[in-house]
């Protein structure tokens, strides 16, 4: 699937949970988090992505590194299969991700985004 004009581009804000047990929470899933990454880039429907970290982690070893949240640009038809697709993640599923800071809007880029794997 490539990028076409008739999908909407949505942009997912996903602020982790700041209690004392999310970034452990965070680790536990994160190699599941990113199978399921893998799988929705190779169909064009997650376009990037990444997490968020403290200003700290920059120049921090990878097992110091401390995330905030995740960023995600998806395409899809609506909204709503882009809520889906998110509340199916497995750090949405266990608790990584705060479901009431959480938040999924269309966006108008400005700029092209990366092709979509082959």
């Amino acid at each position: 699937m490539s990028s076409t004009p008739s999908l909407s581009k949505f942009v997912v804000w996903a602020p982790d949970y700041a209690d004392e047990g999310a970034l452990q929470r965070r680790l536990a899933v994160r190699p599941a988090h990113l199978e399921n990454i893998k799988k929705l880039v190779s169909q064009g429907i997650l376009r990037l992505g990444g997490g968020f970290m403290t200003p700290e982690s920059v120049n921090a070893a990878a097992g110091d590194k401390k995330f905030l949240g995740s960023c995600i640009i998806y395409e899809g038809e609506n909204i709503d299969d882009v809520r889906k697709l998110v509340e199916e993640d497995v750090y949405y599923k266990n608790d990584v991700w705060d479901k009431e800071k959480l938040v999924v809007l269309p966006i108008a880029l400005a700029t092209a985004l990366p092709p979509v794997p082959s």
